[in-house]
């Protein structure tokens, strides 16, 4: 048995059979940081405020707490898994202690997929809030015509992404100090909006509790309306995982990761809901239709309630906001395909594992994802619902991912073989009796969420001409299209040759402990290692 320091500093690798290649520089402050830098309040808020607002109106904001409630839950789960296993690609690892090799592997191409969306989704949040700032950031005519405002996001969130890919590939050290640098401007720059807000109040609560009309024409009435709008906040409060993927860089992370997942979520909760209930108090006019545009929402309430040069002062932390949380999700994918790569999970694994020998990161793994985020960019660079699309599609295959590891999570407890017996692995937090209510809540909430996500309403996936079935469809498709074209992967190319790849493997490494039955590793896996 493993004694208590040393199994908290190899962060239950050698379960997994692995040798520590990345640098374990990060500290407690910067591990909080990731979680709250990929969360961003700022960069979600702001960037589909317009949208909830314009398609349920001021009770939109019942939302928040209802996402946080939900996603506490999940949160909870994956603290309990960071507290034993606080490794990269940590979805995809933990679906790995415990269910099969075809889920685990699943579970990571999904998220991966995901993040590239997400990457280029959160980086096209600049469009939002920069032309704003100084007309000059509108590069692509005025931004009135039918495509500028689209092109010219492609264009800002494509120089984003070349930045975020060279810091990231430039070690998680220059990284982790700019990611926590920014966050400090960020949550800085929250509480003071907050308060300013706070100061410009103009009603009372009770405008909360009033549909305004919202919903009249929708054969669910208001709430068929509020489950869409609900997509506004279901954006921003997920990635809290990313403090425990980035579980091999961080020092204690058994105990380190667990908290800074909790504290993440929690201090986003708050910070968040209490910029969208003061933003709409202050409002100065809720039939302001410029409230529900996407060139106004929150950045328009900022600006015409606090003035110009404050108001702008506000939207450039937003951009620094934006920023961070492109480092930051450009890092969590990082991490993902460094992890499925080095169990040769991937075409060219060998190529996409490898490490830098002095910056200690996965360098190709850093541009290939930077390069892959570009694609649905330019993809969609004629489609003026971009923003809307892209957020959609990178939340349902999120949603899914998560539930990839709370179903078996669920399905352990409920045979009582939770936690896993006699795999040698420390916990720095567990739920104790608590955790079967909390994995079941967690599992009601992922479903119900990701098919209120992907279903196919022309509000969310082809709000503006031209309409067609197969753009209102594109969630399902594209959803679909993932999971049959990434199984198609696994089963003919990678699962048969998965294997720790020989430069990650732990030397003297000695056979891992397998979960009970058949619910642990493929049976090819184990033989490889």
């Amino acid at each position: 048995m493993l004694d208590r320091n040393r199994t908290a500093d190899s962060s239950g690798m050698e379960e997994f059979g692995y040798t520590q290649t990345l640098d374990r520089s990060i500290g407690k402050f910067s591990s909080f940081a990731a979680g709250v830098s990929y969360i961003s309040i700022l960069t979600g808020v702001f960037q589909l405020f317009y949208f909830g607002f314009g398609t349920a109106g001021p009770a939109y904001a019942w939302s928040w707490p209802i996402v946080f409630a939900g996603q506490l839950m999940v949160a909870l789960c994956f603290a309990e898994l960071a507290g034993r296993y606080p490794v990269a690609g940590s979805v995809y690892n933990w679906a790995k202690r415990l269910s099969t090799g075809t889920w685990s592997w699943l579970s990571g191409w999904l998220l991966l997929v995901s993040s590239i969306v997400t990457l280029g989704a959160v980086a096209l949040a600049l469009q939002l809030t920069m032309p704003q700032i100084w007309s000059g950031f509108q590069m692509v005519g005025d931004g009135t015509g039918p495509y500028d405002y689209a092109a010219n996001g492609v264009i800002l969130a494509t120089v984003l992404i070349a930045i975020s890919t060279l810091i990231n590939a430039f070690g998680v050290k220059l990284m982790t100090r700019i990611n926590s640098v920014g966050v400090f401007i960020e949550l800085f720059a929250a509480v003071l909006l907050i308060l300013a807000l706070g100061w410009h109040i103009l009603r009372g609560p009770g405008v909360m509790f009033e549909p305004k009309g919202f919903g009249a024409d929708h054969p669910m009435g208001f709430l068929g309306v509020f489950l869409i709008a609900a997509m506004a906040s279901a954006y921003v409060m997920y990635g809290f995982d990313t403090a425990s993927s980035l579980g091999e860089e961080t020092k204690d992370p058994k105990r380190t990761a667990p908290r800074a997942i909790l504290r993440a979520i929690t201090a986003s909760f708050i910070l968040g809901g209490l910029i969208i209930l003061f933003g709409i108090l202050a409002a100065p006019d809720l039939d302001d239709p410029k409230l529900g545009a996407v060139d106004g929402g929150l950045q328009h309430i900022v600006l015409s309630v606090l003035g110009g040069p404050f108001g702008k002062a506000f939207l450039v932390c937003i951009v620094i906001a934006i920023t961070v949380c492109t480092l930051a999700v450009h890092a969590a994918a990082i991490r993902m395909m460094f992890a499925m790569a080095r169990d040769n999970n991937l075409p060219f694994s060998r190529q996409l594992g490898r490490i830098h020998p002095v910056r200690k990161t996965p360098t190709v793994a850093a541009i290939v994802i930077g390069l892959l985020s570009i694609v649905p960019l330019l993809v969609n660079i004629g489609r003026p619902a971009i923003f809307t699309i892209l957020s959609s599609i990178g939340i349902v295959l999120i949603y899914l991912s998560y539930l990839l590891v709370t179903v078996p999570m669920l399905r352990r407890r409920l045979q009582k073989k939770w936690p896993v017996a006699d795999d040698g692995a420390g916990s720095g937090f567990s739920l104790g009796r608590w955790g079967l209510p909390v994995n079941i809540l967690a599992v009601l909430w992922g479903g119900a969420m990701m098919v209120n996500l992907v279903w196919p309403r022309q509000e969310i996936y082809n709000s503006v001409p031209p309409f067609e079935w197969y753009l209102q469809w594109g969630g399902v498709l594209f959803v679909g299209a993932a999971i049959l074209g990434g199984l198609a992967l696994y089963h003919f190319r990678i699962r048969h040759r998965t294997g720790v790849l020989p430069e990650h493997l732990a030397p003297q490494h000695p056979a891992p402990v397998p979960p009970p039955e058949d619910d642990g590793l493929d049976a090819d896996l184990q033989t490889a290692r």
